[in-house]
């Protein structure tokens, strides 16, 4: 785009503090928005063509939402986890094989989206973060969730539609999780741990399109506790 459109959107988040620029065909990270840095508190890049994001967003210290959805990220830069304010962050539909090695140095982060990357696997490093309330997994390569997962949490978990085989029991042990999502993985029965349904905090499990009939969870250990909790919250909200 040319400059003087730039320039519009510059002067906008100037008096905002939010910059858009979504589906602009963007091949780099717009340099200028380095000195709205005191000032920026959401970016939203959506849907433009970038590769990588530079290693100076360090400088976006007050940066509080980050939008990279539909771009062509094969990484997020270790930087980016230097944003101590940052609180969601969202990256869906991109290229990411990893995630960066200290972004559970972003104590602020609430909300993590990344669907439809190609992630292989579960990203424990998350595990540590205090205040996640969403991670939004689905529609990766993820193979299973492994141990060490315990200290995860986040509130709601969305695993659907990667390629799910196993889960470790740890996942039970998550303190705060309530909405575990696993529709279309390739879980068999016996790969559900039995205190998922008897002992967990999770009161939604949601599991259609896996090797089994939704009616033979019926048959589990379990299964009236999960019941219990599940119909608890439905009526909180009805």
């Amino acid at each position: 785009m040319g400059n003087s459109g730039l320039r519009a959107h510059l002067d906008t988040a100037e008096k905002t503090g939010a910059f858009q620029l979504r589906g602009k065909n963007l091949s780099e990270f717009p340099a200028d928005l380095l000195k709205l840095h005191r000032k920026l508190r959401s970016v939203d890049l959506s849907e433009n063509k970038l590769t990588s994001l530079p290693s100076s967003v360090a400088q976006l210290k007050m940066l509080k939402i980050l939008y990279v959805n539909q771009n062509r990220l094969g990484s997020l830069p270790q930087e980016l986890c230097q944003l101590s304010k940052l609180e969601a962050l969202y990256a869906a539909d991109n290229h990411l094989t990893v995630m960066p090695a200290r972004l559970s140095n972003l104590k602020a982060l609430r909300t993590i989206c990344l669907p439809g990357n190609h992630l292989t696997t579960f990203p424990l490093g998350l595990a540590s973060l205090p205040s996640l309330d969403m991670l939004d997994l689905s529609r990766n390569r993820i193979q299973g969730v492994p141990d060490g997962v315990a200290d995860l949490q986040t509130v709601e978990l969305n695993l659907n539609q990667n390629q799910i085989s196993r889960l470790s029991p740890e996942l039970a042990r998550c303190p705060r999780l309530k909405v575990l999502r696993l529709e279309e993985n390739c879980l068999e029965l016996a790969a559900l741990p039995s205190d998922l349904l008897m002992t967990s905090t999770v009161s939604l499990l949601a599991l259609d399109g896996n090797l089994f009939e939704m009616k033979q969870l019926r048959q589990l250990d379990g299964f009236e506790q999960y019941m219990e909790r599940y119909t608890a919250t439905k009526k909180k909200f009805t």
